[in-house]
């Protein structure tokens, strides 16, 4: 009477296996119990609920008397949200929050506050067996790029390279394509800097391109950008055009807010754009258009992004010596990097200014200009 097996409804019976609510629904039409069986489910179900919303208050106030204020603080502020209920989604907005706070606070602080919350999270993930996990291992995955990225930019390349793998693997577990996107995408665009092979990076963006089809989001362009400067970096230069005129049409479609959030994380601006394109001209020789994308670019970039800023400057040098004006482009790179103050110049930074070194011919290694900027870089 009901369209299910023998097997499915002795494995109910003895509480073996949950009842769906379909299930529940047709066993109480087929035995007219005037939605006795509806409500039993979803009694039952709010059981459930209940139950999980205790384990996880456990686990927060266990954690809430851990060593750490920072992560003692972050405890009791979930458990208490978990204890009234609060249906808004708690860890969506840490993961916004710390989009808008990469480019605006000390890296020590950042990572501080990092600690505390990815401690919290992993509790609460162990708590969680519903339909929730998916959703906090997209939060771990996002997380974990932002530890990534802050190691990136102090030079330590291999604990990076860890919670990459962990990015992605998160990702891949969450099932959401614009994580496992996103996760991707940062690795490829730090992998042009933390000395990987061009051949490794572009390898990593092919695991991962047929998702970008039909996609119009941050982490799609973001994906496509990297792309596009390891190609660059390979001397695959047809190619790498090709990628960021297809960057350029897809970002076209890109939503309002994701191309208002100029200094975040997680959107995608114009500047990042021209960025790119100021990159890929610069190493496939192309002056003309590797000045146009580096003005464009300056217009656009909020004067507190001054590392990015100084990095579009140290791609127009590069271009400059590859289209055989040496001493401006020497002489470029050098006042860009003394301009610039010391807390910005991070590995990141240092690795274009290396590409600058590296575009001078070996004749004009002699040249004082070279060596003035040699040094700075090696500083």
């Amino acid at each position: 009477m009901v369209p299910c097996s023998y097997s499915l409804v002795s494995k109910v019976e003895r509480g073996i296996q949950a009842a769906s609510e379909q299930f529940a629904r047709a066993c109480d039409a087929a035995l007219h119990a005037h939605g006795v069986l509806i409500d039993a489910y979803v009694h039952q179900q709010a059981g459930d609920i209940d139950m999980h919303r205790r384990t996880m208050l456990q686990t927060l106030v266990t954690l809430a008397a851990a060593p750490a204020s920072s992560v003692r603080w972050e405890a009791l502020r979930h458990s208490v949200a978990a204890a009234v209920g609060a249906d808004h989604d708690r860890w969506a907005q840490v993961v916004a929050d710390y989009g808008h706070a990469y480019y605006r606070v000390s890296g020590d602080e950042l990572m501080d506050n990092l600690a505390a919350d990815l401690q919290v999270l992993s509790a609460v993930i162990a708590a969680e067996h519903g339909p929730g996990r998916e959703r906090l291992l997209s939060v771990a995955s996002r997380l974990s790029v932002v530890v990534a990225l802050s190691m990136v930019v102090t030079g330590n390349t291999i604990a990076a390279g860890r919670w990459w793998r962990d990015a992605h693997q998160y990702a891949d577990a969450s099932r959401e394509r614009d994580t496992i996107l996103l996760s991707h995408a940062w690795d490829v665009v730090n992998g042009c800097y933390d000395g990987r092979t061009p051949a490794q990076v572009v390898a990593l963006s092919d695991q991962v391109l047929h998702l970008t089809a039909g996609s119009s989001s941050a982490a799609a362009c973001g994906l496509l950008a990297g792309r596009a400067q390891a190609l660059s970096l390979s001397g695959r230069h047809v190619e790498a055009i090709a990628t960021v005129r297809q960057l350029s049409d897809r970002a076209e479609g890109l939503p309002g807010p994701v191309i208002d959030d100029v200094d975040g994380l997680w959107g995608w601006p114009e500047h990042r754009l021209r960025h790119t394109e100021t990159w890929v001209y610069a190493h496939a020789g192309r002056l003309n258009e590797a000045t146009l994308a580096r003005d464009r670019a300056l217009r656009l970039y909020p004067p507190a992004l001054a590392r990015l800023r100084a990095q579009v400057q140290l791609h127009h040098a590069a271009a400059l010596i590859r289209g055989g004006d040496v001493p401006d482009g020497l002489n470029l790179a050098t006042d860009v990097l003394d301009d610039l103050p010391a807390e910005h110049h991070n590995k990141v930074l240092r690795a274009v200014a290396g590409q600058v070194v590296a575009a001078v011919p070996g004749t004009e290694w002699r040249r004082p200009e070279m060596r003035e900027l040699a040094d700075r870089v090696t500083a």
